[in-house]
């Protein structure tokens, strides 16, 4: 990790834009930017604390899912859905966990066409593990007060609506 720079490099360039002229977009542009820095920051850390689970946060958001699932199986369409991703993301995905031995796919039992994914007793193994870590290294580590959290997630749900992201 880089040393903290010693000004905040989104807010200097909110100053630009309001000196150039652009003082109507300027919070939006701070704003938007300052959420993909996150992300990036976020995804960053997850990615170093999942490492030696043999995951990136994107396997664990497909063992996750499945964990979560009534019976730890799901078709790979309602998956692609629910984790709102390409169905070749999901699939690269789904071919590094297959290798590894922490998912399956099989045989819908009514439906020939589709197939199912399935979180195998090593995959809920990893899966228990991969999860503690996050909630411990991530969560609870997150630098946001659970005021700031809620508000944070709210204004992003909002956005998210009204882009179209979910009804």
């Amino acid at each position: 990790m880089t040393s903290p720079l010693p000004r905040d490099p989104i807010a200097q360039a909110r100053e630009q834009w309001i000196s150039h002229g652009w003082t109507a977009q300027a919070d939006s542009m701070a704003a938007i930017t300052a959420v993909m820095r996150t992300a990036s920051i976020f995804l960053q850390r997850a990615d170093a604390i999942l490492k030696p689970h043999g995951l990136t946060f994107a396997r664990f958001e497909v063992l996750a899912l499945l964990g979560f699932s009534k019976r730890g199986s799901l078709p790979m369409s309602q998956a692609s859905d629910l984790l709102q991703v390409h169905a070749t993301s999901l699939t690269n995905s789904v071919d590094r966990l297959e290798s590894t031995g922490l998912v399956r796919r099989v045989a819908h039992p009514t439906d020939g066409r589709t197939r199912l994914l399935e979180l195998t007793s090593e995959g809920q193994k990893v899966l228990d593990l991969a999860r503690n870590d996050l909630n411990e290294s991530l969560f609870a580590q997150s630098n946001l007060s659970g005021h700031d959290a809620t508000e944070l997630f709210e204004i992003l749900a909002r956005f998210r609506k009204a882009s179209g992201d979910f009804l």
